[in-house]
């Protein structure tokens, strides 16, 4: 059985959004591994400070069911759809690694390339998943983290009250 990261990520109501998809997710994938949540600013645009972390769960689903599932989700819990890639957001999961699949089909792209891009995706996986291997460049998680370039990185773990 696959395991499968999703990042989640939320900038509006935050404290609701995050807690609430953790249960959705929990309720459909069963036992979850959690990161620490991190607090970065928004890449791309002006706004609230996001919340990031990664999820791990095994799943025998396939990709475009649990792709599926995600958007439900993020529908719930009452996602705009129409906004620009680069804007605020109520909740916003990414299927980021699915066991070793590779796929690039229209929306689902598995390994996100967010992974090797973004200190609010790469280092909460490296958290989790340190010792598993990227499926493309076979470059384990920690090692990519610890290469990432950290210059004026504004990311911190914070830990919520909820």
């Amino acid at each position: 059985m696959p395991t499968g990261y999703i990042s989640i990520g939320s900038n509006i109501d935050k404290d609701k959004h995050i807690p609430a998809s953790i249960k959705a997710l929990a309720e459909r994938y069963g036992r979850l591994t959690l990161s620490s949540i991190y607090e970065s600013d928004p890449i791309g645009f002006t706004g609230d400070p996001f919340y990031n972390l990664i999820v791990g769960f095994d799943s025998d689903l396939d990709v475009k069911e649990i792709f599926r599932q995600l958007r439900q989700i993020e529908l719930d819990n009452g996602r705009n759809r129409e906004c620009k890639k680069f804007s605020a957001r109520t909740l916003d999961l990414d299927l980021v690694l699915y066991g070793d699949l590779i796929v690039n089909e229209g929306r689902i792209q598995i390994p996100r390339d967010e992974i090797e891009k973004y200190a609010f995706v790469l280092e909460p996986l490296a958290e989790i998943a340190g010792h598993l291997r990227h499926p493309v460049s076979q470059i384990r998680y920690a090692e990519l983290w610890e290469k990432f370039d950290k210059t004026n990185l504004k990311q911190h773990r914070v830990m919520p009250a909820w």
